[in-house]
Protein backbone atom coordinates (compact mmCIF):
# COMPACT_ATOMS: atom_id res chain seq x y z
CA UNK A 1 0.00 0.00 0.00
CA UNK A 2 1.16 3.49 -1.06
CA UNK A 3 1.12 5.75 2.03
CA UNK A 4 1.76 8.66 0.63
CA UNK A 5 1.07 10.21 -3.40
CA UNK A 6 1.33 13.25 -5.26
CA UNK A 7 -0.37 12.82 -8.89
CA UNK A 8 0.60 16.12 -9.74
CA UNK A 9 1.16 16.35 -13.37
CA UNK A 10 3.73 19.71 -13.82
CA UNK A 11 5.98 18.60 -10.86
CA UNK A 12 8.26 21.58 -9.64
CA UNK A 13 10.54 18.55 -7.86
CA UNK A 14 12.97 21.49 -5.96
CA UNK A 15 9.75 22.82 -4.35
CA UNK A 16 8.22 18.73 -3.47
CA UNK A 17 11.26 18.32 -1.72
CA UNK A 18 11.35 21.63 0.01
CA UNK A 19 7.27 21.01 0.53
CA UNK A 20 7.69 18.10 2.29
CA UNK A 21 9.53 18.74 5.08
CA UNK A 22 12.69 17.29 5.98
CA UNK A 23 15.61 18.56 7.33
CA UNK A 24 18.06 20.10 4.94
CA UNK A 25 20.94 20.82 5.03
CA UNK A 26 23.43 23.14 2.71
CA UNK A 27 26.68 21.29 1.38
CA UNK A 28 28.89 24.13 -0.05
CA UNK A 29 31.19 23.42 -2.82
CA UNK A 30 33.96 25.20 -4.92
CA UNK A 31 32.42 24.94 -8.58
CA UNK A 32 35.07 24.35 -11.09
CA UNK A 33 34.99 26.53 -14.51
CA UNK A 34 33.14 24.58 -17.24
CA UNK A 35 35.72 22.94 -19.12
CA UNK A 36 33.91 23.48 -23.02
CA UNK A 37 30.98 25.21 -24.43
CA UNK A 38 28.26 27.18 -22.75
CA UNK A 39 25.14 26.63 -21.05
CA UNK A 40 22.46 24.85 -22.59
CA UNK A 41 20.19 26.69 -19.97
CA UNK A 42 19.29 30.24 -21.22
CA UNK A 43 17.70 32.89 -19.36
CA UNK A 44 14.25 32.17 -20.94
CA UNK A 45 14.00 28.95 -19.20
CA UNK A 46 15.92 29.86 -15.85
CA UNK A 47 13.03 32.54 -15.79
CA UNK A 48 10.05 30.02 -16.80
CA UNK A 49 12.00 27.86 -14.52
CA UNK A 50 11.41 30.64 -11.32
CA UNK A 51 7.53 31.16 -12.55
CA UNK A 52 6.71 27.39 -11.87
CA UNK A 53 8.42 27.46 -8.69
CA UNK A 54 6.39 30.51 -7.72
CA UNK A 55 3.01 29.28 -9.25
CA UNK A 56 3.11 25.98 -8.04
CA UNK A 57 3.90 26.74 -4.23
CA UNK A 58 2.20 29.95 -3.78
CA UNK A 59 -0.96 31.58 -4.14
CA UNK A 60 0.72 34.72 -2.73
CA UNK A 61 0.47 35.98 -6.98
CA UNK A 62 -2.98 35.80 -7.11
CA UNK A 63 -3.19 37.45 -3.47
CA UNK A 64 -1.00 40.56 -4.37
CA UNK A 65 -3.55 40.79 -7.62
CA UNK A 66 -6.39 41.11 -4.89
CA UNK A 67 -4.57 43.40 -3.00
CA UNK A 68 -3.69 45.89 -5.51
CA UNK A 69 -6.92 45.59 -6.94
CA UNK A 70 -8.27 46.79 -3.55
CA UNK A 71 -5.88 49.80 -3.44
CA UNK A 72 -6.65 50.59 -6.73
CA UNK A 73 -10.60 50.86 -5.85
CA UNK A 74 -9.33 52.79 -2.78
CA UNK A 75 -7.03 54.98 -4.75
CA UNK A 76 -10.00 55.80 -7.09
CA UNK A 77 -12.27 56.81 -4.43
CA UNK A 78 -9.73 59.46 -3.86
CA UNK A 79 -9.21 60.48 -7.28
CA UNK A 80 -13.09 60.58 -7.32
CA UNK A 81 -13.05 63.08 -4.08
CA UNK A 82 -10.57 65.22 -6.49
CA UNK A 83 -12.50 65.32 -9.79
CA UNK A 84 -15.49 66.16 -7.73
CA UNK A 85 -14.04 69.02 -5.70
CA UNK A 86 -12.37 70.28 -8.75
CA UNK A 87 -15.97 70.18 -10.52
CA UNK A 88 -17.64 71.82 -7.67
CA UNK A 89 -15.29 74.54 -5.98
CA UNK A 90 -13.18 75.67 -9.21
CA UNK A 91 -13.92 77.03 -12.28
CA UNK A 92 -10.99 74.99 -13.90
CA UNK A 93 -13.20 72.37 -15.45
CA UNK A 94 -13.95 70.27 -18.57
CA UNK A 95 -17.18 69.20 -19.50
CA UNK A 96 -17.52 66.04 -19.22
CA UNK A 97 -14.28 65.47 -17.90
CA UNK A 98 -15.66 64.62 -14.32
CA UNK A 99 -17.99 61.90 -15.25
CA UNK A 100 -15.72 60.20 -17.48
CA UNK A 101 -13.08 60.51 -14.45
CA UNK A 102 -14.99 58.76 -11.92
CA UNK A 103 -16.67 56.46 -14.47
CA UNK A 104 -13.47 54.85 -15.25
CA UNK A 105 -11.53 55.11 -11.95
CA UNK A 106 -14.50 53.01 -10.04
CA UNK A 107 -14.84 50.90 -12.91
CA UNK A 108 -11.14 49.87 -13.04
CA UNK A 109 -10.33 49.74 -9.65
CA UNK A 110 -13.65 47.37 -9.29
CA UNK A 111 -12.77 44.99 -11.99
CA UNK A 112 -9.15 45.10 -10.62
CA UNK A 113 -10.59 44.07 -7.19
CA UNK A 114 -13.42 41.32 -8.66
CA UNK A 115 -10.48 39.68 -10.49
CA UNK A 116 -8.35 39.43 -7.78
CA UNK A 117 -11.43 37.50 -6.02
CA UNK A 118 -11.75 36.00 -8.67
CA UNK A 119 -8.03 34.34 -8.78
CA UNK A 120 -8.54 33.68 -5.01
CA UNK A 121 -11.38 31.42 -6.08
CA UNK A 122 -9.14 30.00 -8.82
CA UNK A 123 -6.12 29.58 -6.41
CA UNK A 124 -8.07 27.41 -3.59
CA UNK A 125 -9.81 24.93 -7.57
CA UNK A 126 -5.83 24.65 -8.32
CA UNK A 127 -4.74 23.50 -4.90
CA UNK A 128 -7.66 21.29 -4.55
CA UNK A 129 -7.14 20.06 -8.30
CA UNK A 130 -3.00 19.52 -7.51
CA UNK A 131 -4.45 16.53 -4.71
CA UNK A 132 -1.06 16.75 -2.82
CA UNK A 133 -1.71 15.08 0.83
CA UNK A 134 -3.24 16.77 3.72
CA UNK A 135 -0.19 14.90 5.57
CA UNK A 136 2.63 12.89 4.69
CA UNK A 137 3.35 9.29 6.42
CA UNK A 138 6.31 7.59 7.39
CA UNK A 139 5.75 4.34 8.11
CA UNK A 140 2.49 2.46 7.87
CA UNK A 141 1.52 0.05 10.55
CA UNK A 142 -1.12 -2.59 10.65
CA UNK A 143 -1.99 -2.15 6.61
CA UNK A 144 -1.05 -4.93 4.29
CA UNK A 145 1.53 -4.55 2.06
CA UNK A 146 -0.56 -5.28 -1.00
CA UNK A 147 -0.83 -2.77 -3.46
CA UNK A 148 -4.31 -3.90 -4.13
CA UNK A 149 -5.39 -3.18 -0.99
CA UNK A 150 -7.44 -0.25 -2.73
CA UNK A 151 -8.87 -2.18 -5.65
CA UNK A 152 -10.19 -4.80 -3.20
CA UNK A 153 -12.12 -2.54 -1.07
CA UNK A 154 -13.46 -1.10 -4.53
CA UNK A 155 -14.41 -4.62 -5.26
CA UNK A 156 -16.15 -6.08 -2.26
CA UNK A 157 -17.82 -2.15 -2.31
CA UNK A 158 -19.33 -2.98 -5.74
CA UNK A 159 -20.18 -6.57 -4.66
CA UNK A 160 -22.39 -4.97 -2.21
CA UNK A 161 -23.98 -2.39 -4.37
CA UNK A 162 -25.10 -5.19 -6.83
CA UNK A 163 -26.14 -7.19 -4.27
Amino acid sequence: MRCSRMPERDRFIRGMVAWIGFRQEAVLYTRVERFAGTSKYPLVKMLRFATDGILSFSLVPLRLATWIGFSAAGLSLLGILYALITRLLTNIWVPGWTLLFIALLFIGGTQLFFLGVMGEYLGRVYGEVKRRPLYLVTECLGFPESRNHHSSVAKKKMSLDHD
